[in-house]
């Protein structure tokens, strides 16, 4: 399945890509796409609709975050040792985790603002796992077992603050709209082999980042586990798993994003991003 929020910022609902293509309003069964309806049961039941008796969702729609009431926004840092090369950085012997503030999040295709006093705000596609049931020190074995699914993200950054201000990396990755997600949740059963998927990145019509999961370091089950160690998960968290080579403070010269740009993204299977900076 592909799940979605559609609606106006903080009024979205929740909907469904029917197998015909169209946009399906689910808000008469379920409340939003969070919470237990991400849970192996809650998934289950939207599976069963008959989608064609579900309401058309109205034309030219905007698309929100694809999964609401996160409670926690983790992401990795230098999984892609290519990217880690480029960054001037050791491959990590053990995963990097940080925070991104849930404040960041937005749709897809909304606006990305550049911070007031900010120079260097960069790029990052990335492949977002959304947790769908409860995980605490979960085996890698048993760690997909607790996920929903997939999406894109782009995992924004402002390098002089995450890497020049001291202190930890959460302080360049949080401003507002630095976290766009979706278009959609792409359930676990759509992506077989989260490990083979194609990830690109583009502004202004320039692609920077074209990689594949493929050369992550620590991948999916991986990084399931590994977190629950240290948390507990719960439903409607997002792991944002790191990013391939081609961001631009790894450009000669480095190259950071300016107002009135288009960014375009996607990861194949899970849909693709579009935002101007504003």
């Amino acid at each position: 399945m592909k799940l979605l929020r559609v609606g106006e910022r903080g009024q979205e609902r929740p909907a469904i890509i029917a197998k015909d293509g169209s946009l399906r309003d689910l808000s008469g069964l379920v409340d939003d796409i969070a919470g237990a309806v991400l849970s192996p049961e809650g998934l289950a039941r939207l599976a069963a609709v008959d989608e064609s008796g579900l309401p058309l969702v109205a034309p030219g729609a905007r698309i929100g975050p694809c999964v609401g009431r996160v409670g926690k926004f983790i992401c990795v840092g230098l999984n892609y040792a290519d990217h880690a090369a480029e960054s001037g950085m050791p491959v990590p012997p053990e995963p990097i985790l940080f925070m991104k503030a849930t404040s960041a999040i937005c749709g897809p295709n909304d606006a990305v603002c550049i911070p007031k006093g900010s120079e260097k705000t960069d790029w990052e596609v990335e492949l977002g796992v959304i947790i769908g049931s409860n995980a605490s020190n979960v085996s890698e074995e048993q760690a997909l077992e607790h996920v929903a699914g997939y999406c894109v993200v782009n995992d924004l950054s402002e390098r002089n603050w995450q890497l020049e201000r001291g202190g930890q990396w959460v302080k360049g990755k949080s401003a507002d709209t630095f976290g766009p997600i979706g278009p959609w949740l792409v359930t676990r059963d759509e992506v077989p082999d989260p490990r083979a998927l194609r990830l690109w990145l583009e502004v202004d019509c320039r692609r920077y980042q074209d990689g594949t999961t493929a050369t992550m370091i620590f991948g999916v089950a991986k990084l399931v586990s590994y977190i629950s160690q240290f948390m507990s998960l719960q439903p409607g968290d997002i792991i944002s798993t790191g990013t391939p080579p081609g961001v631009g403070m790894g450009q000669n010269p480095p190259t950071y994003l300016r107002p009135g740009q288009i960014i375009r993204l996607g990861i194949e299977g899970l849909g693709e991003q579009n935002q101007i900076t504003v």
